[in-house]
């Protein structure tokens, strides 16, 4: 995939797009996998828009000691916040914090009705770390047989090493 890439703020943030604007049911929609080993957090952005009830997207996130996904294992979270709403995002201002027990997937019985908005923080602490783990990837399943756009972006934060912004080190390594 092909690198989209923006580093604002001074080179404190860094935002990698995951996979690009896709219609979710015509298969499975894949993130690379992007390094932590530069930076401290990391929120997955993932977006859908209105779909057809039933064809709930599942958000998966894994991590790997390489970006070829060499030892893939399942990252687990448990908080969510979202902004969901059944039309379009544009009054909704407020997010939702939802928690589950610890898992490394996320879904809501409602969500392909609704336009919407999850986020998911991932600390460099979370990773195994001492096993070699810093790369993590966000993975959407199929949704159905209907068309529902989408997207997933990797927004990193608090950089290990401040740096300008033309050089922040690669999250593709």
């Amino acid at each position: 995939m092909a690198e989209t890439r923006a580093k604002v703020l001074g080179g404190l943030l860094d935002i990698v797009e995951g996979f690009k604007a896709v219609d979710l049911s015509t298969g499975a929609n894949t993130g690379d996998y992007v390094s932590m080993k530069n930076w401290n957090r990391c929120l997955i952005l993932f977006h859908s828009a209105v779909g057809t009830a039933g064809d709930d997207p599942t958000l998966t996130v894994q991590q790997a000691s390489s970006a070829t996904g060499t030892g893939v294992k399942n990252l687990t979270f448990d908080t969510i916040y979202r902004k969901q709403a059944a039309t379009d995002l544009s009054a909704t201002g407020v997010w939702t914090k939802t928690t589950q027990t610890a898992a490394n997937t996320y879904t809501e019985a409602t969500a392909a009705e609704q336009d919407l908005l999850w986020v998911i923080e991932i600390k460099a602490t979370d990773l195994d770390v001492d096993g070699g783990f810093d790369f993590i990837r966000a993975t959407v399943a199929d949704v159905g047989t209907n068309a529902q756009l989408g997207f997933l972006l990797y927004i990193f934060c608090e950089p290990a090493h401040a740096n300008a912004p033309e050089n922040v080190l690669s999250t593709l390594l």
